[in-house]
């Protein structure tokens, strides 16, 4: 869209870009001061003299600034600045008269970095070309000099439309690679909260039932107690391992580990525990993800179902935690940890559903 207000306006112009297009301008508008020099030699009146200097500066300005407004404008609008730096020239007219085709080479470049399709920038190219040839004729008669201004309009204009096209295929590139970064950032902020949430919500989960174990034998079982704490502090320390690695982006999981935790885990509830005696089922390239799964569906056991008995499968395609307990919840499948879980099982290309199980509670279960 056309800017609204002075800020953008003034943001526009003053951009990095602008500032980088206002030096080349400046070194191409050192012809127009031979333009001022022609004036001078064909115009008495000092008065007259600086008006038509002025004019040429706007003239100037005008050019300067051309671009950079276009690059902000939509291509359709693009055409407005065109129209207006060419009816500008014509300000000149009393001072040029029909060799105001001499000034057009401007114009010319300013269609050229337009980035219009290429038809429209041949089109507009050329036809300015072949005015610059009328206007000499008329007012020179046929002579070959008056095919000079038409070639360097031509020319210089279709050079600075290649130009201008390559400028905007590395801006688009750095474009895209700004918006890779952007994106690659966004994923990896999803990781590690994916990965922290899993982390900490097993953990905890752990550590606050053999917390609650440990209160409760203090004085009934005191040995037992120091167990159970000493557990708590090396689940911590676990834990702490684990943020680190993940932040670190190194974090890995491994399905006999989980399971080794999930039946301590288990028996520190209360819950008994059905789990596979090995892990070969699982293919090589799932068993980080039924880690995850395994640990995500053992932490919901012990946080929400108020099972006896929790029951985990394994096969080459497909990954089952199931309870005997109260069952699924409305937003059982809508949790922040089922939500990270669904990513990692699409990523693998496989479905994540849950449900009610055949022993009567809960089940997740991660399949093809």
């Amino acid at each position: 869209m056309a800017p609204t207000s002075i800020g953008p306006v003034r943001e526009i112009l003053t951009s990095r870009g602008a500032r980088s297009w206002y030096v080349g301008s400046a070194f191409s508008g050192i012809w127009l001061v031979g333009v001022g020099f022609s004036m001078a030699q064909y115009t008495t009146s000092a008065g007259f003299l600086a008006l038509g200097i002025a004019f040429l500066v706007i003239y100037a300005v005008g050019f300067a600034i051309a671009p950079p407004l276009q690059w902000a404008l939509p291509m359709r609008h693009r055409l407005y600045v065109i129209a207006g730096l060419f009816a500008l020239s014509f300000v000149l007219w009393p001072w040029l008269g029909l060799g105001v085709h001499g000034i057009w080479t401007y114009v010319g470049v300013v269609i050229g970095m337009s980035v219009l399709s290429w038809e429209v920038t041949w089109l507009l190219i050329l036809g300015l070309g072949v005015l610059a040839g009328v206007f000499g004729y008329l007012q020179l008669g046929w002579t070959t000099d008056i095919l000079v201004s038409p070639a360097i309009i031509v020319s210089i204009s279709m050079m600075m439309a290649a130009f201008a096209r390559v400028l905007a295929s590395m801006n688009q590139l750095r474009a895209t690679q700004r918006e890779l970064e952007r994106m690659a950032a966004e994923q990896e902020r999803g990781r590690v909260a994916r990965d922290i949430h899993d982390i900490l919500g097993h953990s905890l989960t752990v550590i606050t039932v053999k917390a609650e174990l440990a209160g409760r034998l203090l004085y009934a079982d005191p040995e037992r107690a120091r167990v159970e704490i000493a557990e708590v502090e090396s689940l911590a320390r676990g834990a702490l391992v684990d943020v680190r690695s993940t932040v670190s982006g190194f974090r890995g999981v491994s399905i006999s580990g989980v399971l080794a935790a999930a039946r301590s885990a288990l028996e520190s509830a209360g819950i008994r525990s059905e789990l596979p005696s090995g892990t070969d089922a699982v293919p090589p390239d799932q068993r980080e993800l039924a880690g995850w799964v395994v640990r995500e569906g053992v932490t919901n056991v012990i946080r929400h179902s108020h099972a006896t008995l929790c029951r985990v499968r394994l096969g080459d395609r497909f990954i089952e935690v199931a309870d005997d307990g109260i069952g699924p919840s409305e937003n059982a499948s809508d949790s922040t940890g089922m939500a990270g879980l669904r990513e990692r099982a699409s990523a693998a290309g496989l479905t994540l559903t849950v449900g009610r199980s055949d022993l009567g509670g809960f089940t997740l279960r991660v399949s093809a």
